[in-house]
């Protein structure tokens, strides 16, 4: 079965970014990226994808329309043991405790430090296999 990860961000640049640091571990399969430009786009993906291949959301918080934070609970809802990190422009205490209440595990600041993420997937493959 392939694992999934799901990057949901309306900066359409982001999805190269993040296949470029992946780029490895996506083309031997180690696991695929899907990317979201919305929430509600990513609402149906979370939908789509089957159980329990998908393992990770990274989300935006700042969209268009409903934001991340706005989607988190929904995200919650529908898969509520699917982890998911919220990546922020701004970091703040605040917007930390926030993502956290709403059912996050983690926050992210931009820019991403791919290493730490890199890990964090790794993390998640181990639980996942």
């Amino acid at each position: 079965m392939s694992t999934h990860i799901l990057v949901v961000d309306d900066e359409p640049d982001v999805e190269s970014m993040f296949r470029q640091h992946f780029r490895r571990d996506l083309r031997s399969g180690r696991f695929i990226m899907e990317f979201a430009l919305s929430a509600p786009a990513a609402l149906d993906r979370v939908k789509a994808i089957a159980d329990p291949s998908l393992i990770l959301i990274l989300s935006d918080i700042n969209m268009p329309g409903m934001s991340g934070l706005e989607m988190l609970p929904k995200v919650r809802a529908e898969r509520p043991n699917v982890p998911v990190i919220m990546i922020t422009a701004y970091g703040d205490e605040d917007t930390k405790r926030h993502a956290i209440a709403q059912g996050a595990v983690g926050l992210l600041t931009k820019p991403i430090d791919f290493t730490l993420l890199r890990e964090e997937i790794d993390a998640r493959l181990e639980q996942a296999a």
